[in-house]
């Protein structure tokens, strides 16, 4: 999908097309209708926080924000560009939709996450392009969005033409055409080729894909070793026997929360424990919606000082009620030393196990929580 999150948002407000939005930061965030009836929106040069980038519009993308970046540094880029919060209640919809209009049409599908998917279209007799075309239409019909679909022999080759045509393209690629289209593109443009990889590949002298395919293989094994190295002389070549996944079970479900000042467990007492409550209920619903219970409940703390610690527990039963996801949470709390402030809290459930309906719950704890 192209631009996900910002371009649902422009379905509610399509004043801001064409504008420079960035999806991102609280609430506080969401635009005010005024006397005359228009609404008013948060500028990004406004914002004071440590939040960070959910997604932008292309036009916010022309001034080099990107998903990730912090909202402080985003502001510096593009200071009037619109900030509104994110709502992913609405994108979870909009995702639900988009992917029900494909599988009407196509539905050997490979579910990638919120916003994207691999279909095989190897059964379907229909010509390539005017396929892609009654897709894109489909989905335009379904949810009033735009996506861009890349068309080759394999999941690899797939992704990165889905990237070349942004935003409402098709790329149709073949085997032979690798050279030509595929080669002078960025190694770090292969997905599995992270920042610190691509700086490793450019201190090697390696920039380009095309580069990365011309390098021995031996060479690639010597410096990443004999898994990654024949990865990356497969990858640079196009190769990718990888299968389409269409059944997974997820191993673990989590919520995290960055704050927009740090926290101390005691004098802001009644804000964490908000949060933290906040961030149980929300795991809960996670796990009842996609029907799954926990045997495992974790947290996670990153100090001030960007030191992160973890703590879990192991339950003799599963259980996906909030209540009793916080009292597990709030076991593990307990078990780690309060006398920093804090920036980010998580809640994370693991050991998982799928429910059929039935309530499932935990008996016998009762704590106190350090906030």
């Amino acid at each position: 999908m192209d631009a996900f999150f910002a371009s649902v948002e422009l379905l509610s407000f399509p004043e801001l097309r064409g504008q420079a939005v960035v999806v991102g930061g609280r609430s506080v965030h969401q635009p005010v209708v005024q006397l005359d009836g228009t609404r008013r929106f948060s500028r990004l040069r406004d914002y004071v926080g440590r939040g960070v980038v959910t997604t932008s519009t292309y036009e916010a993308r022309a001034f080099g924000v990107f998903s990730g970046m912090g909202l402080m540094k985003s502001a510096r880029l593009a200071p009037e560009a619109i900030l509104l919060p994110a709502n992913f209640d609405a994108y979870r919809h909009y995702s639900r939709k988009f992917k029900a209009a494909v599988a009407s049409i196509a539905p050997i599908i490979e579910d990638r996450g919120i916003d994207e998917i691999y279909i095989d279209l190897s059964a379907i007799p229909e010509e390539t392009k005017a396929l892609a075309r009654r897709i894109k239409h489909a989905v335009f019909e379904a949810t009033g969005l735009t996506c861009s679909i890349g068309i080759s022999p394999n999941k690899l080759l797939s992704k990165i033409c889905s990237e070349l045509d942004k935003p409402d393209g098709i790329t149709v690629l073949g085997m032979e055409e690798i050279p030509a289209r595929i080669w002078p593109l960025a190694a770090k443009k292969i997905n599995g080729i992270g920042p610190k990889s691509s700086e490793k590949l450019a201190r090697l002298g390696i920039n380009s894909i095309g580069e990365l395919a011309a390098m021995p293989v031996e060479f690639l094994v010597q410096h990443f070793g004999r898994s990654t190295g024949i990865w990356l002389h497969e990858a640079a070549h196009g190769v990718d026997e990888r299968p389409l996944v269409t059944e997974s079970e997820p191993k673990s479900i989590s919520r995290e929360s960055t704050f927009e000042r740090d926290l101390h467990a005691r004098l802001d007492r009644a804000e964490l424990s908000k949060i933290f409550t906040s961030l149980c209920m929300r795991v809960a619903d996670d796990l009842k919606r996609k029907g799954y219970a926990s045997q495992t409940i974790g947290i996670k703390l990153r100090y001030a000082d960007f030191r992160a610690v973890t703590r879990d527990l192991t339950m003799q039963v599963h259980v996906n009620d909030g209540n009793q996801i916080r009292k597990a949470a709030g076991e593990c709390l307990k078990r780690i030393p309060l006398t920093q402030k804090i920036r980010l809290l998580g809640v994370r459930a693991s050991s998982l196990v799928p429910t059929v309906g039935e309530q499932v719950e935990m008996a016998g704890i009762q704590t106190e929580l350090p906030f």
